[in-house]
């Protein structure tokens, strides 16, 4: 059985499929609708140089019939006279056969497309091997092939037998005629003949080319296997994709634990949830979170917050707020910029009279970004809110 018959190739090719396929020269052809267009071409160059057509042969059957006393004299000047009207025949046959010949390619772009590939041509020793011959040979597609063509030599011997049956008695007048006269009824006959058969052909060809298509699209169905497999090819290997996330967990996270100690102040809630903000005065964006964490990671935003000065406000709601609404790098949203900046007003405080220091203040948040007051902000707990960026990635190290 050919690997194209395989029952659980019942996927239909994926773009990737298709397109390694048309690069190794593997794309849907129709030498039907080929043959169909080069017999027009035929047809039409016979209908359009019927009147020059029908002189020319008439004057190269009356030069062959003609007796030249030369040759009597030189027989070796037969063998030249013979070329001249052989070569004078040629060319006429080579330009209409170049013309039918460049249509048939052309009809069969129109079909698959240009595709240029080396590959089809490539020596492959595979084909050698009789089983695969034997498998190709009782497959489906043969099978078909065998019978379209079965089918197209019925059609077309049906309908030139029945042509010639009724034109009988035209080409046996066309004999008896004069040669001027008798080429023009056998080119008449010729012409009507090959516009039947151009019928013919032309409906073979609208019932082909679809199954060309048809039959090129089942070659290429894959099995579920190899859908997966090129999903994986595509998104790389799992192994090195973990490793590759990991790396970059490590150097985000490295470079957010760098920034707790230049932070203006960090926010907790009091072990849950820290949240280092960072002013830059002078600027026209509101404060930033340079740094965000849960859990452990609080924790060690705590310590480093604590060894570099860092004023460290046990502010839930404000912590809570920060790290649901704000990632990592982002600036506050302005419905908390009026809590920030009373924390922040007290820091800057503490810098300049730290003696003369208020107590911390009582932050107020809106109930709406509280998630312990409003579900639908988010839960706190160990993952309030799937985070993403660099907070996603210190979740994930956790």
């Amino acid at each position: 059985m050919s690997a194209q018959d395989d029952p659980s190739r019942n996927l239909p090719a994926t773009a990737k499929r298709l397109r390694t396929a048309r690069a190794d020269g593997n794309v849907p052809r129709s030498r039907d609708l080929g043959h169909f267009a080069a017999l027009a071409v035929a047809t039409m160059v016979l209908y359009a140089t019927a009147a020059p057509a029908t002189q020319w042969l008439q004057r190269i059957v009356g030069d062959g019939l003609r007796f030249d006393a030369r040759i009597v004299q030189t027989p070796a000047l037969a063998a030249e006279i013979a070329g001249g009207l052989f070569l004078r025949g040629l060319i006429v046959v080579v330009a209409v056969g170049l013309g039918m010949g460049l249509v048939g390619v052309i009809a069969n772009i129109a079909l698959g497309g240009w595709n240029l590939s080396f590959k089809a041509v490539s020596p492959d020793f595979g084909r050698l091997n009789p089983m695969a011959g034997l498998g190709r040979l009782y497959s489906k597609q043969a099978l078909v092939n065998t019978l379209k063509a079965c089918l197209l030599a019925i059609a077309v011997g049906t309908a030139g037998t029945l042509y010639l049956q009724a034109h009988a008695a035209d080409l046996a007048r066309a004999l008896g005629a004069s040669l001027p006269q008798g080429l023009g009824m056998v080119a008449g006959i010729v012409g009507s003949g090959l516009v039947s058969l151009l019928v013919v052909l032309g409906l073979w060809a609208l019932v082909d080319v679809p199954l060309q298509k048809f039959q090129w699209h089942a070659r290429l169905k894959m099995t579920r296997d190899e859908v997966k497999q090129e999903q994986k090819e595509a998104e790389g290997n799992s192994e090195v994709k973990a490793k590759i996330k990991n790396k970059m967990r490590q150097l985000a996270r490295r470079r957010m634990m760098q920034a707790v100690p230049a932070a203006d102040i960090v926010v907790m809630n009091p072990t849950h949830y820290a949240v280092a903000l960072k002013y830059q005065e002078g600027s026209l964006g509101a404060p930033r979170v340079v740094a965000k964490g849960a859990d452990r990671l609080a924790i060690r935003i705590r310590d480093l917050a604590l060894e570099a000065g860092v004023p460290v406000l046990q502010s839930p709601p404000l912590a809570r707020a920060l790290y649901v609404h704000v990632e990592v790098d982002g600036e506050v949203p302005a419905n908390l910029f009026a809590a920030v900046a009373q924390v922040l007003a007290w820091v800057y405080q503490m810098r300049r009279t730290p003696a003369a220091a208020s107590a911390p203040p009582e932050v107020v948040v809106p109930a709406e970004l509280d998630p312990l007051t409003n579900p639908l902000a988010g839960r706190p707990g160990r993952r309030a809110r799937p985070a993403t960026g660099a907070a996603a990635v210190a979740e994930d190290d956790r």
